[in-house]
């Protein structure tokens, strides 16, 4: 998902540089809603899973790779405006230290995945959670789905972007079926690590988790119930 330097035209770099930098300033104004002294730490340990689990590669098919993008863990964690400042801020550390994604593709890489990919995801969030039980289960059921369409988007949003702009001669179809194909076989993967780590911090701070505010923490923690009562005895 990461794309290079010299992949999309100066035309197509430029314009996602100027969406994105755009988006980072509102991101920057509307995330104070989301933080307060509790919850500002959790974007900062977030920030560096996601850089962390970004760095690790795990085999698809035919040679391929793909690792986790973490947009959906981190908008439901901590609000999607905070996310994308998130986002943003693995994405340039990659780039500048790791070259791991273009500096002159920085725009691109945070619209796809800082942009894109929070605000499927977080919709789709928000979406099913407004028609799912108000219960932990309703909440990871709903982080699962979303975590897994946001990849899909994002990788469609680069056909797109490729489409418009690309610097090399690769049939559009094959772009299609490469990117499609492999991506929901990664939005498999995105969806279990999500879904695992939103479920450990709602097991133990609920209150913490953006995506479930307005939910009651009696609720939130009905499913672990049984096993605190034998725990008890």
């Amino acid at each position: 998902m990461h794309v290079p330097d010299g992949f999309l035209d100066p035309a197509t770099s430029l314009a996602t540089g100027a969406l994105a930098a755009g988006t980072v300033a509102l991101a920057l104004r509307k995330a104070r809603a989301e933080l307060d002294d509790r919850t500002a730490p959790l974007a900062g340990l977030t920030a560096a899973f996601v850089f962390a689990g970004q760095m690790l590669n795990f085999p698809i098919a035919a040679g391929t790779s793909g690792h986790l993008i973490g947009a959906v863990l981190t908008a439901v964690l901590v609000g999607p405006w905070t996310a994308v400042l998130c986002m943003t801020a693995v994405l340039l550390v990659q780039a500048v230290l790791f070259a791991d994604g273009g500096i002159t593709a920085l725009g691109t890489n945070v619209t796809l995945m800082g942009l894109v990919a929070v605000v499927v995801g977080y919709g789709v969030f928000r979406g099913l959670s407004a028609v799912l039980p108000r219960t932990r289960t309703g909440v990871l059921a709903a982080t699962g789905v979303a975590a897994f369409l946001s990849v899909p988007a994002s990788a469609l949003a680069f056909v797109g972007l490729f489409a418009l702009g690309a610097t090399v001669d690769v049939p559009m179809g094959a772009v299609v079926s490469a990117m499609t194909g492999v991506h929901l076989l990664i939005g498999i993967g995105e969806a279990a690590i999500t879904v695992a780590v939103v479920g450990a911090v709602l097991a133990v701070r609920p209150d913490l988790v953006h995506g479930a505010r307005g939910l009651r923490t009696s609720a939130l923690l009905e499913d672990r119930r049984p096993a605190a009562a034998g725990a008890t005895r």
